[in-house]
């Protein structure tokens, strides 16, 4: 390849770099959103939370009070709120919240919620075991509903000197307009997987 390259004119090499750069710069910015969104759900940073499919298998006697806060994007007609403002939960612990939303518009509207966990530093130790906001959510005209978030503070949060003096955590969603699937009448229940959606959060 080496070879091949010193072969070639002043404006071919530079034809070709300039070209390589724009192939490897192009790769970089595809890559990036990807990267830094691993980086976040391994760090906990910027507040990105885990998720399992169980409930933790130790339970601390040390509390958390959880906080709830709901808000939507500029002109989304939902009405969105927490059902319950705060909770208090032991580290570990399985808590069970909800949130409420209303279409009080006369068209069929669907949403997709972002969220995460202030302090940054608790992001990583707040677990979701289920959370309507894995999936795509479709109200009909006049329609309210009650959204679950299953979630536990992991007792590991005690061992990080960053995190341990978290006495309260603020979970927030924002309710986002997304355009509702050609294919959405057909599947159970209206509810898509969040990643089939292609929003990131």
């Amino acid at each position: 390849m080496t070879s091949w390259f010193k072969t070639l004119s002043g404006k071919q090499r530079t034809l070709m770099a300039t070209v390589g750069t724009v192939v490897f710069m192009g790769a970089m910015g595809w890559a990036a959103v990807p990267l830094y969104d691993l980086f976040c759900r391994v760090t906990g940073y910027g507040g990105t939370t885990n998720v399992a499919s169980a409930a933790s298998d130790r339970i601390s006697d040390h509390t958390v009070r959880v906080r709830f806060d709901g808000s939507k994007a500029r002109g989304f007609p939902w009405e969105f709120r927490p059902v319950e403002r705060s909770m208090e939960v032991r580290l570990g612990e399985m808590g069970l919240a909800f949130y409420e939303a209303y279409n009080p518009t006369d068209e069929v509207i669907a949403g997709t919620a972002s969220y995460n966990v202030t302090p940054y530093s608790a992001g990583i130790y707040f677990t979701k075991i289920d959370c309507f906001c894995f999936e795509l959510q479709v109200l009909q005209p006049g329609e309210r509903v009650l959204m679950p978030v299953t979630f536990f503070v992991d007792p590991d949060m005690l061992d990080d000197r960053d995190a341990r003096d978290n006495h309260t955590i603020t979970l927030s969603y924002t309710f986002h307009p997304t355009d509702i699937p050609a294919d959405y009448a057909a599947l159970p229940g209206g509810a898509i997987p969040f990643e089939e959606t292609g929003v990131t959060q």
